[in-house]
């Protein structure tokens, strides 16, 4: 049994999960102080559901395959493999078992952050019982079934020899599938186009406009970026499997792009505002993060410095989409997520070691990465748009227009963020 690649595993799940928590901080600094702890609870509120949900059925729709008797669904598109319902199937005499286990576990802090990041797109104005029923059925319908695209593989001797359709079957269209190491397409254009799609269905924020709100607590924002980047270390090494030199430069980049993008974001700033500003510096640290997960382990750290560079001036400069457009996407999980995650699957395309255009010569590659990006933004906005609409009309999604204005806390959670001197931040006394 390899205990070392087993406990590197299992210590990158862990950091994997401080990521959700630290997008609980972010999020929840930069909305209002009346609304700072609905925020952070759609997140907490997605670790405890689709937490569960992956050990029921998640692990088994996305881990489904033709070889067992056991398996029922459409190779590569969708399917269920009834041996892993509640990880039945991963306690057995193989060694190899105990490493599937650790897996498995890794991954279903992928499943748990995609839905969470989603939550950004619709702050201020989501009824927390509506969101808990949202992120069942989303992560059931759509998240399950594309992670099952991207990270179902099957490894032989020549290579993967079965698996999702974007990694496995786009080489008999392409001639080559996606490379995305860690999830640029499954997590981050993923939840990006579920958080268009649903900023849609539950309409703007009463008084919506540029500057409508500033961050009530600034540290809060560092902090959660903070926990991010160093979660995200082990969300990328850990999507290796193993302590190799593949993990090594996965960490490498993951300090460098994110770098990079930062100080492009302030920048921009800089030259748009005339000052850099913390909240800034958070959103541009992500944003590398983003655009370098897919290819954190085909990249050399120049060319990932070359993408943070890239992705910290776009995603800087498409969060005011929203504004032109029209769409309330309150936290900028479009801006942030979907664009730095198309930014960063297409370059692969052109820069990956080997296999971009670059390296090899062949526009194949490219191919694959726009099939692949394209395919689950416009089937993530589709079902996200179905599912967020048909809650909307049956039990309500957005909260009454009162409570949007006097912030969510309280009517949803009976808490709040701040007391000073036995006082809510509206001046009320404490009862």
């Amino acid at each position: 049994m390899d205990q070392g690649n087993i406990a590197f595993v299992l210590i990158c799940a862990a950091l994997a999960l401080i990521m959700t928590p630290g997008l609980a901080f972010l999020y929840g600094g930069v909305v209002r102080a009346q609304s700072a702890i609905s925020m952070m609870m759609l997140s907490f509120g997605a670790m405890g559901l689709v937490g569960v949900l992956w050990i029921l059925y998640g692990y088994a729709v996305v881990y489904s395959g033709a070889g067992s008797p056991t398996y029922f669904g459409i190779d590569g598109v969708f399917g269920i493999e009834f041996a892993h319902l509640g990880f039945a199937g991963l306690f057995g005499d193989d060694p190899a078992d105990a490493l599937k286990l650790a897996e498995a576990a890794f991954q279903g802090m992928f499943a748990i952050i995609t839905v969470a990041l989603v939550s950004g797109a619709i702050a201020d104005r989501a009824r927390f019982g509506a969101w808990m029923v949202f992120a069942g059925v989303w992560s059931t319908l759509v998240y399950f079934p594309v992670a099952s695209w991207i990270f179902n593989m099957t490894w032989g001797a020549e290579g993967i020899v079965d698996g999702g359709w974007i990694v496995y079957g786009l080489q008999s269209v392409v001639g080559a599938g996606v490379l995305d190491f860690a999830g640029g397409t499954a997590v981050h254009i993923n939840a990006g186009a579920a958080a268009l799609a649903l900023a849609l269905v539950l309409g703007k924020r009463i008084g919506f406009a540029k500057g409508i709100q500033k961050p009530h607590s600034i540290p809060f924002v560092l902090l959660g970026a903070s926990l991010l980047w160093f979660g995200w270390f082990g969300f990328n090494a850990g999507s290796e499997g193993a302590a190799d030199g593949f993990a090594a430069l996965a960490v490498m980049n993951t300090i460098v792009a994110p770098a990079a993008s930062l100080l492009t974001w302030l920048i921009v700033e800089t030259i748009r505002g005339g000052k850099a500003t913390a909240v800034g510096a958070a959103l541009g640290a992500v944003s590398g993060l983003v655009a370098i997960t897919p290819g954190c382990a085909y990249l050399t750290p120049v060319w990932a410095v070359v993408l943070g560079l890239l992705s910290g001036v776009v995603c800087a400069l498409a969060v005011d989409l929203k504004f032109v457009l029209g769409f309330d996407d309150s936290l900028d999980v479009v801006g942030v997520h979907l664009v730095g995650g198309l930014i960063g699957t297409l370059y692969l395309g052109v820069f990956a070691l080997g296999d971009g255009l670059l390296y090899s010569g062949r526009a194949n590659q490219l191919a694959a990465q726009s099939i692949a990006a394209f395919a689950v933004m416009i089937y993530s906005f589709l079902v996200t748009y179905a599912i967020g609409f048909v809650i909307e009309r049956t039990m309500g999604f957005r909260v009454r227009e009162s409570d949007d204005v006097a912030g969510l806390d309280a009517v949803q959670h009976g808490e709040s963020a701040l007391t000073i001197e036995g006082r809510r931040p509206g001046g009320s006394r404490l009862a």
